[in-house]
């Protein structure tokens, strides 16, 4: 067994199978990032969240994340309990190519495991075991891996849902919530206004049953809008516009991979450049939107509609 304390943050080229003590155990907000290659001779491989290491009987294992490569291809995610399966969920979708490199996120979240490859949305598995009783992680079949790494993100998923940088305006009803509430659709005002160099950070959850959400970026004096962020989720377009002298201008809407999916965490960053704003979700970059409205300094407002549940917000 190797230890994975606080000081190992990284385990180089382990042997697998692998099978490695989680000492500090899984917190929400912590992420799992798993590096390697697929051989060309693969059929299978698993990525387990166990219970303990036990053989006989078998550990539990709280999350089985397992790319079968028969056929077109599938990765079935599965719980074992008291050397029981439970039902098997199955993504058809497959992100591993055999002789290629890949890199797998699993983002620790309180009620459920957030998963991506490649820097694309994956899946989701919501817990049946208590996250608590996750203290070992372990890796089999046929597969090649370069790194493990452990990464401590404890502003993810906040007990308590925060803003910083920013004054709420009012909610829906016109009243002011306490501080704790991040109702929408949502109103704030940024305490300093938009130039190059800022950023506005927004954490969210998509609804389950999304159809899509709006961020915009507005000036307080005029009913223009700076920057209009419209991620549709029903149809994976992602919309980038600005309203101009009571006039919406021309759409935006090429993008490499749709980054949002229902029910899925989101941590949204918006960047304000010189001369464009630059766009991340989870860390990943996305997009750029040239200034079609160049007042920065009288960009102000910010504005959050549609079907997300608000975690955090602010501008720094």
């Amino acid at each position: 067994m190797m230890p994975l304390d606080q000081l190992q943050k990284i385990i180089h080229n382990p042997v697998i199978p692998y099978t490695g003590t989680i000492l500090s155990g899984l917190l929400p907000g912590e992420l799992v990032v798993i590096q390697g290659s697929v051989p060309d001779d693969s059929d299978r491989f698993q990525v387990d969240f166990q219970c303990g290491s036990s053989t006989k009987p078998r550990a539990d294992v709280a999350f089985h994340f397992n790319p079968r490569f028969k056929r077109s291809g599938s990765i079935i995610c599965n719980t074992l309990e008291k050397e029981r399966w439970g039902w098997e969920e199955i993504t058809y979708q497959m992100p591993f190519q055999k002789g290629k490199p890949f890199k797998i996120v699993f983002m620790v979240l309180k009620d459920k495991f957030q998963v991506s490859v490649n820097e694309k949305h994956l899946l989701l598995y919501n817990h049946r075991i208590k996250l608590e009783r996750i203290d070992t992680l372990g890796i089999y079949g046929k597969i090649q891996i370069q790194t493990i790494q452990f990464i401590s993100n404890n502003s993810l998923q906040g007990s308590q849902p925060s803003s910083l940088g920013i004054t709420k305006i009012k909610s829906e009803n016109g009243e002011m919530p306490d501080g704790s509430q991040l109702v929408v659709p949502y109103t704030a005002r940024l305490n300093s206004a938009l130039r190059p160099g800022r950023t506005v950070a927004i954490k969210g959850e998509v609804n389950k049953n999304s159809n899509s959400f709006a961020v915009n970026l507005k000036s307080s004096d005029s009913k223009d809008i700076a920057l209009h962020l419209n991620p549709r989720i029903k149809t994976n377009v992602f919309v980038r516009n600005s309203y101009l002298s009571d006039s919406w201008g021309e759409e935006e809407k090429d993008v490499t991979n749709f980054p949002f999916s229902p029910g899925m965490y989101f941590e949204l960053l918006i960047f304000c450049d010189v001369h464009q704003y630059k766009v991340a979700v989870n860390g990943v970059h996305i997009l750029e939107y040239k200034h079609r409205f160049k007042q920065l300094e009288k960009i102000n407002i910010l504005e959050i509609t549609g079907d997300i549940q608000l975690l955090d917000v602010r501008s720094s």
